[in-house]
Formats: C-alpha cells, structure tokens, sequence
C-alpha cells in the first residue's frame, strides 16, 4: 500500500502519475473502511481525494498554508499529513477529530467547523505573511455551497485588495448538505457549462484571476493547474468540479443523504443502527406540513440544513413555494423571516444552535427591535447536541434570552413542544424561539396548558415547602428525579416548577416561595454564566433564600462523554440530592 508509507506530504510527490492513482484509491478503501464503522462527512471526502493529493503534490505544506472552509473534506488532508493511522487502524480512529486542528499537526492552522471562513483566514494569513516580507504560497479550499456565506462573499470581495499570493480553490459539486439556492449558482452552472469560458465570471467581477479545471477528480490535470497558480504574485481562483460521494455509488446517487453518514453496512449503503425513533425534527416536519394547508401564508426556513426540520427531499417537493432554503446564511435567514412577518407572512425559522450564533445582530435588531412575530425553533441545544468544539449548542440561553422583546420557551415534552409550536404560529405579538429539548422524545402523561400569553408565567407541577426545585426544559425530569429522591430520603415533599419560559421570571411566584421555601434549586442544560439560573439568583439577592445553580461551566468542550460532563459538573440525581441535603442541615 503507497498510503501506509505516506509520513509526510513530502512523500507524495516520490510517487508516479499511476502510483497517485492507486494512492487515491486506496485512500478511498480506508475513508469507506472507517466511515462505515465510525460515521462522519461521507461525501465530501470521496470528492476531494484527488484534489488533496494534487495539493500536496505542488504545494510545500507547512510552509505552504492550507485553510480547509468547515473541514468537512479534510480527512483526505490528514491521510497525507502524519495522520493515516487514525484511518487505517480501526483502535485509532478516535485520534483525530473531524476537523482541521493546530493541536493535532502543524499541517493545521486553524479549529475550523462552520462554513464561508476560509477566504477570510487565507485572506489573514497572506496579510501577515506580506507585513513580514515573507513569500509562501496561501491556499484556502472552498466548497460551492460554502460560497452563498456572507463572510465567504466579504472575503472574497476584499481578496484582491491584498495585490499578492492568494490562491481560492472553489470545489464545485453543485451541492451544499442539499442542493444549492441563489443566483451566484446561475453563474456557476454557467461556468460549468463553458468550461469556464463565460464572459459573465463572478470572480473575475471581483478583480480576481481565473482558471477553471474541469474534471477535479483527475489528479494530472489539478497538478498541472495548481502549478501554474504556484507562486503567482496576485489572488487566483482555480475553479474545480469534482463529484460529490465519488467511487461510492450509494453516495454519488443520493448525494443529500451521504453527506453525513452514521455508520452503515459498506455492501449495501443501509445504516447499521435504526434511525425509525420518533424525534423532534420529523415531528416538526410532520406538524408543520399540517399547518401549512391550513395556513398558506405559513413559510418554513432553513439556512442550509433542510432536515433540521424534517423537510426531506420529498417533503420539500410537497409542499412546494411554503418551503424556503436560504443556503449558507443564517444572516439572510433571520432578517428575511422579520420581513415576512412584517408584511403579514408566518415564518418558522429552524436551526442547528450552534448555527444560530452566527445571526445575533439580525436576531436583535432586524428581529427583536421590531417585534416582528416570527418563530424560530433552536436544536441541538442541549449538552446531548453535538459533540465536537466547533460545534457545540449550549451556548444559546447567554446568548439570546437577555434580547428584549424576545419569548423563548423550554418545552419539557412532546406535547408541550407541540403546544408552544402551535402557539408560536397563531400568535402575533412577539418574536418566539423555542429550545426543541435535547436527549430522545419524552411523552408526558399530564394535561398541557398551551396558554402562553400570561409571559413568564411559570408552572407548578408539583407543590411542597421548605425546597424549591426549578428544573428548565430538557432537565426537567432530572429535578423530577431530584424531588423524588428527596421526599424518599426526609420524607419531606419539595415544590417542583416547570418555568417554561427562559426569557423571564414569574415574580410573583417567586415571592410567594419566601413564605414557607428556605431553599431554591434551578436546574438547566446550558452553560451558567448569564444563564436562566442568575437570573433566580439576582432576585433573591436581597433576601435570605439560599439559591443552588446547576448547570454547565462555561468552556470550550471536544467530543466529550455526556456522562462525564454531567458528573464533572454535579448534573446527576444523587450529587444534586446531597448538595441539598448538606446545605438543608445548615439552615
């Protein structure tokens, strides 16, 4: 095998024209081999195989700087930098992350997992590289759907400011995770088509140079442009089109499907594990395709990610113009929801948390400043969201919840869920975002009040003396556990709260705790600092009440174990109970 002798990008271009071809075939057999067993970005990887060897066959990295936009294809980047074991060896595939990272090779340079970023780096490094009067190549590598990205736009406009060495590769699959939407693709299918020979060039309109490679999965014919970019002394474009999920046929047939993959059977492309489990994204998807042929002026958004909301491809096809798929701009997403509010629209704006951090300013004054009534359901905000550091949810409630005019809501259950959903679409005083709860689907067996007009009401669920228990959202059957465990150890009922609502607290509830209540517990699934918790504790400042937080730390976390952040953090049933218990006996 030519990959387990490749050590350092060095040792590639040891290799022949035919060597290169089977070193990308194999290199294929061991992203196939791993991704079958371990999951991660599928096609993104099989597309740009070709191209990596062909970088790293003219260009001198380190020294040479790679900037990979979102990461999603840089497994091939880490087979040729050091970094093979962890795909060819089944008991190191755990050692690197999905993502580019200085930490793991200084092949890196930077922790990269959002999209549109890449010019902007590139664009940082070449900078600091001209103050220094040094001359290395900078790279950065883009995807088609990375492109529609305002930051990738801002880079991209400010590009040929630098007058010096900058080289975009733009990997065009004509695909985003599902196809692509806005004008700019108009031009690229038509530099596609003319073999990007068309006098109308989006990047030549830039002031930017052009080249164009047709076929991107032919390694000799990338080598031979990406030499005559090297060391030019202006920003270039080298335009590729590659295939998305190629030398997998599942893969190149369901494009949208293989761009992420759990792990699969690699004979037959069918997932190893059920995904059948009722969850809160089909749900949606469901209730809000319900609502949409009640309501015709009900529009549901994504920014990119479709499924978020359970619009499949078909789904999406259903329900036609009342479907909206902005692409990679989640800025574009918020404001173009406030103005279809403001004009008497009903939009619904689903997104991944640690997308919506991207769009704060238009969430404040394009959304909340006007108190337009959109709604916007936030997932994945939960510790049981997405691992990787790049990606990570639970950063919201800090975030947002401190927006005037703003309702967030923390639904407990499916119904409740369902009940806020529906309330946040019929109502029309304010915008509402709610936190779709993290973990699997927990069906309540309890009536729903699905008024939620009295703001900040809070729910008692349960009602007791002496301890306060405030469990938000996702955690609310974990302070359920907590009353449990209590009453069983003193025989003593504490009180149990649902807030429901985020944004705000139920004064008169609370006041009325200091009546026979010594203690208050919040519980929630966020990070503490600003958090839902604080404000409690700001309102009982002044008075004698003992207030216990529980939350997250506030840190950066990489593919963490869910478990153990709970433990590191006192989030479990039984370190909860003795916290309350020790602090009980000194009242």
């Amino acid at each position: 095998m030519y990959l387990e002798q490749i050590n350092q990008p060095s040792d590639v271009r040891k290799l022949n024209k035919e060597q290169l071809i089977d070193l990308a075939a194999e290199m294929r057999l061991a992203l196939l081999e791993k991704l079958s067993r371990h999951g991660g970005h599928f096609g993104p990887n099989f597309g740009m195989v070709e191209a990596t060897i062909a970088l790293h066959y003219v260009f001198d990295s380190p020294t040479d700087k790679m900037v990979y936009d979102i990461s999603h294809q840089s497994y091939c980047h880490k087979m040729l930098t050091g970094r093979k074991d962890s795909f060819l060896y089944e008991e190191h595939y755990n050692d690197v992350t999905g993502f580019s990272n200085p930490d793991e090779s200084e092949h890196d340079f930077f922790i990269l997992g959002h999209t549109s970023t890449s010019v902007s780096l590139a664009c940082g490094l070449a900078k600091a590289r001209d103050l220094k009067g040094q001359k290395e190549n900078i790279i950065a590598i883009i995807g088609d759907g990375s492109l529609s990205g305002g930051e990738a736009l801002e880079g991209l406009d400010f590009a040929p400011e630098l007058k010096s060495n900058l080289i975009i590769v733009v990997n065009d699959n004509d695909m985003s995770i599902a196809e692509n939407h806005g004008g700019l693709y108009s031009n690229l299918k038509l530099l596609r088509d003319t073999n990007g020979e068309a006098e109308c060039n989006l990047f030549k309109a830039l002031g930017l140079d052009y080249h164009f490679v047709k076929d991107g999965n032919d390694t000799q014919k990338l080598i031979e442009a990406f030499k005559k970019v090297k060391d030019s002394n202006h920003p270039v474009v080298v335009h590729i089109c590659t295939q998305k999920g190629k030398g997998y046929l599942p893969a190149e047939q369901d494009r949208e499907n293989w761009h992420y993959s759990a792990p699969f059977d690699k004979e037959t492309g069918k997932p190893l594990y059920s995904s059948d489990r009722e969850n809160y994204s089909g749900l949606t998807g469901e209730f809000l395709m319900k609502k949409m042929k009640e309501d015709k002026t009900l529009v549901a958004i994504t920014s990119g990610t479709p499924t978020v909301m359970g619009f499949t491809e078909e789904k999406r096809k259903e329900v036609g113009s009342q479907f909206v798929d902005v692409g990679i701009a989640e800025e574009h997403a918020v404001a173009l929801a406030s103005g279809i509010a403001a004009n008497g629209g009903n939009p619904v704006y689903g997104v991944y948390s640690t997308f919506l951090q991207r769009t704060y300013d238009q969430l404040s004054q394009d959304l909340c400043i006007n108190n337009n009534p959109a709604a916007i359901l936030i997932f994945a905000a939960s510790v049981y969201g997405m691992s990787d550091v790049t990606h990570l949810g639970f950063f919201d409630i800090p975030m947002i919840s401190n927006i005037p005019n703003l309702v967030y809501l923390a639904p407990t259950t499916k119904e409740e869920y369902l009940a806020m959903l529906d309330w946040s679409i019929t109502q029309k005083e304010h915008p509402v975002a709610i936190r779709v709860p993290g973990g699997g689907i927990i069906s309540g067996g309890d009536p729903v009040d699905a008024d939620f007009n009295n703001l900040n009401q809070y729910q008692v669920t349960q009602k007791g003396k002496k301890a306060a228990i405030v469990a938000l959202g996702t955690f609310y059957s974990l302070g359920k556990e907590v009353a449990d465990e209590i009453k069983k150890a003193t025989g003593l009922q504490p009180t149990l709260i649902n807030p429901r609502f985020i944004t705000g607290i139920d004064e008169k509830l609370l006041e009325e705790l200091k009546v026979d209540h010594e203690i208050v517990i919040t519980i929630e699934d966020g990070i503490l600092d600003g958090g839902f918790g604080e404000k409690i504790t700001r309102f009982y400042g002044p008075s004698p009440m003992k207030v216990l937080n529980y939350g997250l730390k506030k840190e950066f976390l990489d593919r963490y174990d869910v478990k153990e952040v709970l433990k590191k953090n006192r989030l479990t049933k039984e370190l909860i109970v003795e916290d309350i218990l020790k602090l009980a006996n000194q009242l």
